[in-house]
């Protein structure tokens, strides 16, 4: 898993059918320092996040799992939304 921040949403009239009802959020991932690092991408949500709020995701074909028995084509998944996280005692507090 990775951290990232969702920086916006991808609306598309075209998509594959196994996509209907998911939303694509655009995110871009994160150092530990919070510092944006790479380019963001599209990953499907499978908890509800929103804009300005920091997740974590996977890549892969475990980005598919959170969605079973449905099988959702993607290479990437928002997994879950960071509260807090500590490193070597400091605080980061989203």
């Amino acid at each position: 898993m990775q951290l990232a921040r969702v920086i916006g949403n991808v609306v598309s009239t075209q998509k594959d059918p196994k996509l209907t009802g998911s939303t694509l959020l655009l995110v871009q991932p994160l150092t530990q320092d919070r510092e944006p690092i790479g380019l963001p991408f599209v990953a499907v949500d499978s908890v509800g996040a929103g804009i300005d709020e920091e997740v974590f995701f996977v890549r892969g074909r475990e980005a598919s799992l959170p969605f079973l028995p449905r099988q959702v084509p993607t290479d990437a998944a928002v997994v879950g939304i960071c509260d807090h996280w500590t490193i070597n005692g400091s605080d980061g507090v989203s």
